[in-house]
């Protein structure tokens, strides 16, 4: 099933972790702590709250600088979105927007795509097609696709799991960031 119809067919926690779990893998751009969205995982957990959370959340990454590149200010607009009710109508919207924000941040920062090329890949890879994706952005879709998947089949037994394939997510594109800003610098 291409990641598209996933998200069609998610319920209000699929929906919120999908969203939730894009965002965290961008948290290197965001210069905050890999801990700081944990209080919002385990509230689709538990049930608990996820406005008190989400306070918290956006109140420990640093303000948007003027100036940062397309990749922050993505980021940043991820986590500006969140919505502070968690309904499968305010989630389903941001999810969408989540994953084609994190799959734009994704190519940006691969190493392997030349800035010229269109960005042609990322529809084709959200409803089923790989031709022209590159590898990072390749890995992102199936990480995606995998935290849907895991929700739909496991509800929220599976957000441990969501959580696992999300962090490995974040180690890979902090270790892109890394090289990318040691070559910079």
């Amino acid at each position: 099933m291409s990641l598209v119809e996933l998200i069609a067919q998610a319920d209000e926690r699929g929906l919120a972790a999908s969203g939730l779990a894009c965002l965290d893998r961008c948290v290197p751009l965001l210069g905050g702590d890999d801990e700081v969205l944990r209080p919002l995982w385990a509230s689709l957990a538990d049930g608990s709250d996820w406005a008190v959370s989400l306070d918290k959340a956006r109140g420990a990454f640093d303000p948007a600088e003027p100036g940062a590149d397309e990749a922050a200010l993505l980021a940043r607009r991820m986590l500006d979105a969140v919505p502070a009710e968690r309904t499968a109508d305010a989630v389903r919207a941001w999810a969408d927007a989540c994953s084609v924000a994190s799959l734009r941040i994704h190519r940006l920062l691969d190493p392997a795509v030349d800035d010229s090329a269109p960005a042609d890949g990322l529809h084709a890879g959200r409803t089923g097609g790989t031709e022209g994706v590159s590898p990072l952005v390749a890995a992102e879709l199936r990480r995606q696709v995998v935290v849907l998947e895991l929700l739909a089949e496991h509800g929220k037994h599976g957000l441990r799991r969501a959580l696992d394939v999300t962090v490995e997510g974040r180690r890979v594109l902090r270790a892109v960031v890394s090289r990318r800003a040691r070559g910079r610098g």
